[in-house]
């Protein structure tokens, strides 16, 4: 399966994106490579904190994006909800993942709402970017940005990626609209 996001409307300034994908493991490999800090740190944050349900991480995105986040919901192996520290305008986000096993293979389902509607098309193409980047440490077992990042600098692979796909989601997300 290709990971593909999709949008939907919220309310009239926001919105939630959602990817999914089947992954060539088992649902405790991919609930580890979801949750684990180490595993994490292959493809998509590096986090540190208080790692159980209702403690507050703090992350950094590949995409340089950073912040803290409460971990609302932590049932191993299949649901995990953090909310995120509210933006200037006192909007709380929120990120949910669903695994569930498939055979030998598990889906992803990840949503993130409460974005702001105008820019729909970067959160599109930054969720494609990564979970092709969990497929790509999945397979390999390795880090996929071993040049690192920060929250002043995204890692190249992911930026570049990232570019990519933003033309491709600006026309979807128009078309949507439309």
């Amino acid at each position: 399966m290709k990971t593909i996001a999709t949008t939907r409307k919220l309310d009239d300034t926001h919105g939630a994106v959602r990817v999914e994908d089947v992954y060539d493991t088992d649902i405790d490999d991919l609930w580890e490579a979801c949750t684990n800090p180490e595993r994490l740190a292959r493809w998509i944050a590096e986090v540190s904190g208080d790692l159980r349900e209702g403690g507050t991480v703090q992350m950094t995105y590949t995409s340089s994006a950073s912040g803290p986040s409460r971990i609302e919901i932590c049932e191993r192996p299949n649901h995990v909800l953090l909310v995120h520290e509210a933006d200037e305008d006192g909007n709380e986000g929120e990120t949910e993942a669903w695994l569930t096993a498939e055979g030998a293979k598990t889906r992803l389902v990840v949503e993130q709402r409460g974005l702001p509607r105008d820019g729909m098309h970067f959160y599109c193409a930054g969720w494609q970017a990564h979970l092709e980047d969990l497929a790509t440490t999945l397979a390999s077992g390795e880090p996929v940005h071993p040049g690192g990042w920060s929250d002043q600098r995204p890692a190249a692979g992911f930026d570049a990626r990232f570019q990519e796909l933003i033309p491709v989601y600006e026309m979807a997300t128009a078309d949507a609209e439309a």
